[in-house]
């Protein structure tokens, strides 16, 4: 998209607008002209970005995202404590939260082991980890099934071997309405080695 015909300050907020995930240039500048047309949006806008950068920050224990510090998972009477849920960032916290059945705690990485990207264990919120095992029966890791998270899993699995913990991984396979016909083999290989008896 040629930025040439805007003036600069909104070429300015149609770049800023275009780096955001899954806004291409077209969308950010349709964003844009609407923030302008749409001044009091705009201000809202601004201000909720504005105090979400001043207000949230990670949680000394879990790494979630949160305003308070330990985060309300953290710091809940009712959680298991005996269980530890080690996802790659806080908004697989909330997805994990939306299904109601989890009631263990989190430990949020910020990512996974990716030496291509050069983010390897000491770029990632493992040591953190080290420190909560006490009291921790289970580590359910809980990365996306790609070669980064697998290799993060299997990091994982190896550096917690030789203590006296569980370390599960959560069942993958083939999701609620899907054909056998149209899925992947491995997704398939996965839906066999996670079966279960009914």
């Amino acid at each position: 998209m040629d930025l040439f015909y805007y003036p600069e300050p909104l070429s300015d907020l149609i770049t800023a607008l275009a780096r955001l995930p899954g806004i291409g240039p077209k969308t950010a500048a349709r964003l844009s002209f609407y923030l302008l047309q749409n001044q009091d949006d705009a201000t809202t806008l601004s201000l909720a970005v504005d105090a979400a950068l001043k207000q949230i920050h990670s949680c000394s224990v879990c790494g979630n995202y949160t305003a308070a510090d330990p985060c309300v998972i953290c710091s809940g009477a009712k959680r298991d404590r005996s269980l530890i849920c080690v996802v790659e960032q806080p908004r697989d916290v909330v997805a994990l939260e939306r299904t109601g059945e989890y009631k263990g705690l989190y430990h949020v990485l910020h990512g996974v082991l990716s030496p291509i990207d050069g983010i390897g264990p000491e770029q990632l919120n493992i040591q953190t980890l080290l420190k909560r095992l006490e009291g921790i029966e289970e580590v359910v890791v809980a990365v996306n099934p790609t070669i980064e998270g697998e290799t993060t899993a299997l990091y994982l699995s190896r550096l917690l071997k030789n203590l006296d913990i569980s370390v599960t991984r959560l069942a993958r396979g083939l999701p609620m309405g899907a054909d056998l016909e149209y899925a992947d083999d491995i997704t398939i290989a996965r839906a066999l080695e996670g079966r279960r008896q009914i």
